[in-house]
C-alpha cells in the first residue's frame, strides 16, 4: 500500500511601486500577497485531503495525484442509502472501525451534516446556569459524542461533502511532506517581481482498517 506525492502552488506578481509604498496592516505588498497564496494552497490541500480523489501516478503531460482519505477507507463503510444521517449509522461506522483495532476519536461531517449530529442522543449534555446581570446562554452545538467505544470530538470542515461522514483515528493517519512549503523567485518581468510558493506532501493511512465512513447521504 502506498500514496503519490502531490504539488500544490500558487504564483504571485506585485509591482516594484506597490512594493514599496507604505500600506497600513502590511510590511510589504509581496509579503500580504505570499501569505494570502499560503492561505489558499492551505484551502486547496485541506480539501484534496478530504476528497474520494484516487491516486494517480501521472504521465509526462499530467501531474501526480494523492489518494485523498475517502478513496482510502474501504474495510469499515456504511451505506447510508441516500438517506439522512442517523446516530444508528454512526454507531454501526464506530463499532466497525473500534472491532478492526481503532481507537476513532473524531467525527469529521460538514457544515450540514454537524447540525444533524447536534440531536443525536448520544450528545454530552451542556446546561448554563441563567445569569442575572447578562444575557443567556443557549447551547445548541454538539462538540462531543459520547459512544460505547469513547468519546468522539465532533469537528466540521467546511470543505468535506455533504455525502459523507467520517470516524476517523487521527494516531492512523496524517498529512507528510516531501517538500515543505518554499518560496522562489522567479524570472522579473518589466517593472514587477513574481514569486512561487509551492509544497509537495501526500497523504499517510497507516491503517485504513482503524477509521470508518459513512457515505451516500442526503
Amino acid at each position: 500500500m502506498g500514496n503519490y506525492t502531490q504539488i500544490s502552488d500558487k504564483v504571485i506578481q506585485v509591482s516594484t511601486t506597490d512594493d514599496k509604498v507604505d500600506k497600513a496592516g502590511r510590511s510589504t505588498e509581496t509579503a500580504y500577497q505570499l501569505a494570502k497564496a499560503s492561505a489558499e494552497i492551505k484551502r486547496d490541500m485541506e480539501s484534496i485531503l478530504l476528497s474520494d480523489q484516487v491516486k494517480d501516478a501521472g504521465t509526462a503531460s499530467t501531474p501526480r495525484k494523492l489518494g485523498g482519505i475517502q478513496s482510502w477507507l474501504t474495510t469499515n463503510v456504511v451505506d447510508g442509502a441516500a438517506g439522512a444521517f442517523t446516530e444508528d449509522m454512526l454507531k454501526e461506522a464506530v463499532l466497525k472501525a473500534y472491532e478492526s483495532g481503532g481507537e476513532p476519536s473524531m467525527l469529521l461531517v460538514s457544515p450540514k451534516q454537524k447540525q444533524v449530529v447536534s440531536t443525536f442522543a448520544g450528545i454530552a449534555e451542556q446546561r448554563y446556569a441563567a445569569p442575572k446581570s447578562s444575557a443567556t446562554t443557549i447551547i445548541g452545538a454538539a462538540d462531543v459524542y459520547l459512544s460505547d467505544f469513547g468519546t468522539l470530538s465532533v469537528v466540521p470542515d467546511r470543505f468535506l461533502d455533504d455525502d459523507v461522514a467520517l470516524v476517523l483515528d487521527p494516531s492512523m493517519a496524517n498529512t507528510c511532506y516531501l517538500r515543505p512549503f518554499k518560496q522562489t523567485q522567479l524570472a522579473k518581468m518589466g517593472d514587477s517581481e513574481k514569486h512561487l510558493l509551492n509544497v509537495e506532501y501526500t497523504l499517510v493511512v497507516k491503517n485504513e482498517a482503524a477509521h470508518a465512513m459513512v457515505n451516500n447521504l442526503v
